[in-house]
């Protein structure tokens, strides 16, 4: 039996969901009043055509990115807590990322995370193009970072993996670097460590040790 009452923003919900589990091929008409146990006429009424809909889903993306608050207690802390925020952000919804990228929007939708940046460089005491600069030096951290994540995941098994290339017998100069590039990665801890030290570096005024 068909739902009585459905909202917009039910049918942007669940068409979010399928997107985000299935990637954008999986987003039919059919499929969505399914989830949502209605008629499609229904999904047509509250959101249009697919591509209407398609439409819909990365400007809901595009808004939703932008709900970016800083923590922190000094312009350090809060720049690292965009980071992080940024790449959950960007690893939770792949799909809808690509398809705001294919519509041009990626500038746009990257705005409200630089704008959040330049209020923290301002208040560390950058200016100019040394403020511009760390901005985007972190913003491509996050980025590039993301991407060689994905890369990793994706990737097919290695063989021989990394493990057993830094075998700690082949490295009799320094057997605990070995062993501990022999462990799997921790993306997170990683991620945390390579940001701060960026941002140190940035903020840090020239001429003073970092």
């Amino acid at each position: 039996m068909a739902r009585a009452t459905l909202t917009r923003e039910e049918v942007l919900d669940a068409a979010a969901s399928l997107v985000k589990q299935h990637g954008p091929a999986a987003l039919t008409m059919r499929k969505l009043a399914a989830e949502l146990g209605t008629a499609v006429t229904s999904i047509y009424w509250h959101v249009g055509n697919r591509e209407s809909l398609l439409d819909a889903l990365v400007e809901r993306t595009v808004q939703d990115m932008g709900a970016i608050l800083p923590i922190g207690r000094n312009p350090g802390d809060r720049i690292v807590s965009v980071a992080r925020i940024l790449r959950r952000e960007l690893r939770e919804r792949p799909h809808l990322i690509a398809m705001v990228h294919e519509r041009g929007l990626t500038d746009r939708m990257f705005l409200p995370a630089q704008q959040a940046l330049v209020h923290e460089v301002h208040a560390a005491g950058l200016r100019g193009a040394r403020a511009a600069d760390a901005v985007r030096a972190i913003q491509f951290q996050i980025i590039g970072f993301v991407l060689l994540e994905r890369n990793r995941e994706r990737s097919p098994a290695q063989s021989p993996a990394e493990s057993e290339l830094w075998d700690p017998t082949g490295a009799p100069h320094d057997p605990p670097l070995a062993r501990a590039l022999a462990r799997p990665v921790d993306p997170e801890r990683l991620f945390q460590l390579s940001v701060r030290a960026l941002v140190q570096a940035l903020l840090t005024p020239p001429g003073q040790p970092r």
